[in-house]
């Protein structure tokens, strides 16, 4: 009888982990989207400051403006990244931009836009994403979804390699690594926290981390972390958020 009640509970307990979901990388990022702000995304305007400079983001129709604004010794300069290309104007008058800046300013531009609205545009047709396995940090679960672009259409960052660890509970990243060839490379490894939503998109700060070790898979900074072995470098913090969306804007 013992024999037969301790086969019924294995028959029981294996009949649970079969119907527990398996989702695909791609499922993942798409409830990581929804989870953050979803289809507010598309259509939204934001404000926010960082690092002393101001940044604004204009979306809709699929047409997007990505900008932003630095006090200079001439004046205020406004960089625009869109549809169009890079424009930039001092005191809004147009300027020319020599063609070895345009590659380092759309960057400066796109990268602090891309992290701020994370993980809005982790479905961009460039991105190729895979769940690459899960990992447990501080007594949580995750998805780790592994990230690079494709050379057509993934800018500059085609050679850059992103790691994202997601949690299993509510899809939230609450970390992520990147490994990039510029400037002689490096490694870094994110900590997100300060977790807020305004107007219907999550925001979060970071904790910025890095090793000095450039062979290091990403996919082993988490066990570096929780033994604290990253070396803290920075703070990545957005003030001064603001939100407008296309209700908001009609009413």
């Amino acid at each position: 009888m013992k024999r037969y009640s301790l086969l019924l509970l294995i028959i029981v307990l294996a009949s649970f982990t079969l119907v527990l979901p398996q989702f695909s990388a791609a499922e993942i990022i798409d409830k990581a989207i929804d989870h953050a702000g979803g289809h507010r995304f598309d259509n939204a305007i934001m404000h926010f400051t960082f690092r002393g400079k101001q940044y604004r983001s204009e979306r809709g129709e699929g047409i997007y403006a990505l900008e932003r604004f630095v006090d200079g010794p001439n004046g205020l300069i406004h960089d625009i990244v869109s549809n169009a290309g890079l424009k930039r104007t001092i005191e809004n008058c147009p300027v020319e931009i020599t063609d070895s800046l345009v590659t380092r300013i759309s960057d400066g531009v796109n990268s602090v836009h891309y992290f701020a609205n994370l993980p809005y545009g982790l479905n961009a047709p460039a991105v190729q994403k895979e769940l690459i396995g899960e990992s447990t940090i501080d007594n949580e679960g995750y998805y780790k979804i592994k990230v690079t672009f494709a050379q057509e259409g993934g800018g500059t960052d085609f050679e850059d390699e992103f790691l994202y660890w997601i949690n299993k509970e509510d899809f939230t990243i609450d970390y992520l690594a990147y490994k990039y060839a510029v400037n002689g490379g490096g490694i870094r490894f994110r900590e997100a926290y300060n977790s807020r939503v305004i107007n219907g998109i999550r925001f979060v700060d970071y904790k910025n981390y890095k090793t000095d070790d450039l062979k290091t898979p990403l996919e082993k900074l988490d066990q570096l972390f929780e033994q604290k072995q990253l070396k803290l470098l920075s703070k990545i913090e957005l003030e001064d958020i603001y939100v407008y969306l296309e209700k908001d804007i009609v009413n």
